[in-house]
């Protein structure tokens, strides 16, 4: 019998997002094709350097502070709360990691570090939920005020102390790496053969099997921890529904005020784990300007992955990965990526063509023709288009993905407790 609850009160279930959504063999299926091309890439142009384990490594490390900062940014927005200052919680936990680090050690930095993030999170919060402040200037806001603090408080941290500076923390001691013996050596021996396909993929294995830090196996196992809470749990079917319709969440009983501080609170934290990863793993001390952008790109990743984890996840090891080609041959295999762009573009013309989208076809293939001419007319690209390779990645894969995107309904308005009555 449907009561009048049933009738009156609005559900507190989130909408499903719009769309068609990709299976998980499906999706498989579009990475090992993607592998697949990278490697007839690779054989191509004789860039081995592109899937080999040293490089898959370096992509991985370099994606896992980025991936914790767009897993900040998810649970900000699942709970409708926008969080720009993500760059300023990630530079709270660079500098608190180290500071900690470096006197109490690695571990005691990090739970400082994440602190430190957090510390900006509440900020956030108290501004953006209890005084309902745009959240976009709260944002901006938080990133100015940290990076102003941390250079305030660098001198008298850490100038003439242990070798630090002004600029730079004294070193902070390793948390310690880990390779699976025999396997890690197997795949590498594997991956050197530079067999079609096979090679590659033991070079992506490999890269997660050597020289891992701990704290990225943390890293990683949050991703599908996220997962779990948000879409398994009574907690985040209430904290979803923050953010899709407070009204109704607050009709139902849900405290959205609590919720959002929450989420808010773990969205800093998060960063700010993302931010100890640089000072503590990454280069073992501070130094100021290192997250470089980090928080901003952490935040496309979520909106590539479409305010998902495994989407996020994704978006963090496509922007990891170009950003390693600044480490590792970069020129050369920047270069080789040229031609892998190009066929990316041409194929990607054919599959709209299919569909008769004709104008997108027509200008795809042409983008992909003047890709294949500049990678055709030329044996190496400048190291200025290289050390813009992860933004300009960013920008088009956020242009290519977004006719596709749903964010959360209620990301970012106002909201005043007592709306329902």
């Amino acid at each position: 019998m449907t009561t009048a609850t049933d009738v009156n009160q609005p559900s507190l279930q989130p909408a499903a997002p719009g769309g068609r959504r990709m299976s998980l063999a499906v999706l498989m299926l579009v990475i090992a094709g993607g592998l697949a091309l990278t490697s007839i890439v690779r054989i191509i142009t004789d860039a081995n350097g592109i899937t080999n384990v040293s490089q898959m490594s370096t992509a991985l490390q370099l994606a896992v502070p980025i991936g914790l900062a767009g897993l900040g940014g998810l649970w900000a927005e699942r709970a409708g709360v926008v969080n720009i200052g993500l760059e300023g919680m990630m530079i709270l936990g660079t500098w608190f990691g180290a500071w900690a680090g470096f006197q109490w050690g690695p571990w005691t930095g990090v739970v400082i570090g994440i602190l430190g993030g957090a510390l900006g999170g509440l900020l956030h919060a108290f501004v953006t939920v209890t005084f309902n402040v745009n959240h976009i200037v709260s944002g901006v806001a938080i990133n100015i005020l940290a990076l102003g603090a941390t250079r305030y408080l660098s001198p008298l941290a850490f100038e003439g102390n242990q070798g630090g500076s002004a600029k730079q923390s004294p070193p902070v001691d390793s948390l310690g790496h880990f390779t699976v013996p025999g396997l890690s050596d197997w795949l590498r021996d594997l991956n050197n053969e530079g067999w079609f396909f096979i090679s590659d993929v033991a070079g992506l294995l490999g890269g997660l099997v050597t020289n891992v830090s701990w704290l990225t196996l943390i890293a990683i196992a949050l991703i599908p921890g996220t997962w779990w809470v948000l879409w398994r749990t009574a907690f985040g079917l209430r904290l979803r529904s923050c953010g899709e319709n407070p009204v109704a969440a607050e009709s139902l009983g849900v405290n959205v005020y609590k919720y959002k501080y929450i989420a808010v609170i773990i969205s800093g934290g998060l960063a700010g784990l993302g931010g100890a990863f640089l000072s503590i793993v990454a280069n073992p001390f501070y130094l100021e300007g290192q997250v470089s952008g980090r928080g901003y790109i952490g935040l496309a990743a979520m909106i590539f992955g479409n305010w998902m984890p495994g989407g996020l996840a994704l978006g963090a090891g496509l922007f990891g990965y170009t950003d390693s080609l600044n480490l590792r041959g970069g020129s050369e295999n920047v270069h080789a990526l040229l031609l892998l762009g190009a066929l990316l573009l041409i194929i990607g013309a054919v599959w709209m063509a299919v569909r008769k989208k004709w104008i997108s076809a027509v200008i795809t293939v042409v983008i992909g023709a003047l890709v294949l001419a500049w990678y055709a007319g030329t044996n190496e690209v400048p190291n200025q288009v290289v050390s813009a390779t992860p933004y300009v990645i960013t920008l088009v894969v956020l242009a290519l993905s977004a006719q596709r995107l749903r964010m959360p309904k209620a990301d970012g308005l106002p909201y005043r407790k007592g709306q329902s009555t």
